[in-house]
């Protein structure tokens, strides 16, 4: 159920991005502002999740997920009825301040629920749940909006979104696993002072700069730049993503396997994130540098080998924090990491709207993976359950 929740999350976000070309057309935005709406979903997203993941700790994971999913339903819904640039914008904000409950919540719950010999499978299902929001939103999106236009699509995933509340009202929460149910929680104070949680949201920007620049302008690029047809753009971009949760789902597997088999997680999820951040800035170029067919296929390797990381995004922290902590610790890593979310659409909408091509954009996507070397790499300690016992007795500092 929370698989599903989050794959229905990254369709209703990822609408905006697929209607864009109509959308641009019938309400003649400029680049300019076409970028601010994309962005504009993480104006709500990013400030809420420190605020989501200690209310997930605080009141229960599965009630604040249920009142989310409520509220960017609706705010699916309310998109397809607007005139102008206003009514998007302020949508699009509410779809944000719906979706922050999300990763708090389901980290919350995945930390509670499973040991870390399993963590990676966990997020990897999870994690291709996410990665094939895009693929399905892409291609029936696109298919729906090429014959129906744009406003009914909103409508219908809008609705259909609704529908998961009600097997969620009889989804059964456990208690926390082993000796999880004992540990007090540690005070903000204490997340925030470790170095850990640092290289984590800085890796996690990085990862997610490359994401967001391309599942924001890839629909754009596609039909502007390279001249391709709504329903060519929606098989393609499709074919992108689902390699994209492939590679998470594979990687899953995987790298349970390996810490099984005696590799330390710290060996393990730090070779699969630094070798994902070499290998994009290859394929970041490849993708505007190529002729037609080259460029497809970067963006392809591009799409599976940046899939193979994801896992990893949550599993790390699910790990490092514990049961105690994870809501908060996730809540506070997914704002910095979204922050990207905030930076990438706008930024790039700016640059093309300015020179009218897509290079600058392209080389700054591949630039950014040097911070994600940096973080996950160099700044992320020895990737193992801390010990919150002390931090939860006043005046007690580690």
């Amino acid at each position: 159920m929370v698989t599903l929740a989050v794959l229905i999350n990254y369709v209703d976000r990822g609408n905006l991005a697929t209607a864009a070309p109509l959308i641009q057309d019938q309400l003649h935005l400029s680049a300019g502002e076409l970028g601010v709406l994309l962005s504009a979903f993480y104006y709500g997203y990013v400030p809420c999740m420190p605020a989501t993941g200690w209310l997930a700790e605080t009141f229960g994971a599965k009630a604040v997920l249920a009142g989310g999913v409520a509220l960017w339903s609706l705010a699916t819904l309310g998109t397809g009825f607007v005139g102008g640039f206003a009514g998007l914008l302020a949508f699009r904000i509410l779809l944000g301040v719906g979706e922050s409950v999300a990763f708090p919540c389901a980290s919350k719950l995945l930390a509670n629920a499973v040991d870390v010999g399993r963590l990676g499978i966990a997020n990897g299902v999870l994690s291709f749940g996410y990665l094939l929001g895009p693929a399905i939103g892409t291609l029936l999106g696109g298919y729906l909006m090429a014959r129906v236009g744009w406003r009914p699509v909103f409508w219908l995933f809008g609705a259909v979104a609704l529908l998961w509340l009600l097997p969620w009202r009889r989804a059964r929460i456990g208690p926390p696993r082993g000796a999880a149910a004992e540990t007090a929680p540690p005070p903000f104070a204490a997340i925030l002072r470790q170095r850990a949680l640092w290289g984590a949201s800085l890796g996690h920007f990085a990862s997610n700069y490359g994401y967001y620049f391309i599942v924001s302008w890839l629909p754009f690029y596609l039909v502007k730049a390279r001249g391709y047809s709504i329903t060519s753009m929606a098989a393609i971009a499709s074919w992108a993503y689902l390699l994209n949760a492939l590679g998470a789902l594979v990687m899953g597997f995987a790298s349970d396997h390996w810490i099984r088999h005696g590799r330390s997680p710290t060996l393990v999820y730090k070779t699969i994130m630094g070798v994902t951040h070499l290998s994009g800035i290859a394929c970041m170029i490849g993708m505007v540098a190529l002729p037609q067919t080259g460029s497809i296929l970067a963006l392809f390797a591009f799409e599976l080998i940046s899939g193979a990381s994801y896992p990893g995004l949550f599993a790390i922290p699910q790990i490092i924090a514990g049961p105690a902590a994870t809501g908060r610790w996730v809540g506070i890593q997914n704002a910095a990491g979204n922050a990207a979310g905030l930076i990438a659409p706008a930024l790039t909408g700016y640059l093309v709207e300015r020179t009218g091509h897509f290079e600058l954009a392209f080389a700054l996507g591949a630039a950014v993976n040097v911070l994600g070397l940096i973080g996950w790499v160099f700044m992320l300690p020895r990737i193992a359950p801390l010990d919150w016992s002390h931090e939860s007795m006043p005046g007690v500092h580690p």
